[in-house]
């Protein structure tokens, strides 16, 4: 597993998906989209927050609010259990997230 750190200012596309791990430590999805300027086309990262963080975000974020996103990326990969073909993806594990309050 490689991983980089990485800032980056998007909105969100979807509201937030809060869970709760087994030993109930909170885990938040954010799904960020980050305009890349001259082209006009949006990347989308998907963006893990946890602990107190993730439950504030779940609590005062919705689609389409800005975020500023500082955090490691790590670039994963699995087996589709259909097909077996080997997929590959990155995620950003948010060291911290700050968003206005609205």
């Amino acid at each position: 597993m490689n991983t980089h750190n990485e800032l980056f200012i998007g909105r969100l596309g979807i509201n937030p998906k809060l869970k709760y791990t087994q030993t109930q430590k909170a885990v938040c999805e954010l799904s960020v989209g980050v305009d890349n300027g001259a082209d006009q086309k949006t990347t989308w990262k998907k963006v893990i927050v946890w602990g107190k963080q993730a439950e504030n975000c779940n609590l005062y974020l919705r689609k389409g609010a800005e975020v500023f996103v500082q955090g490691r990326k790590e670039f994963k990969e699995y087996t589709d259990k259909k097909t077996g073909e080997l997929k590959k993806y990155e995620e950003f594990i948010a060291r911290l997230v700050g968003f206005a309050n609205l």
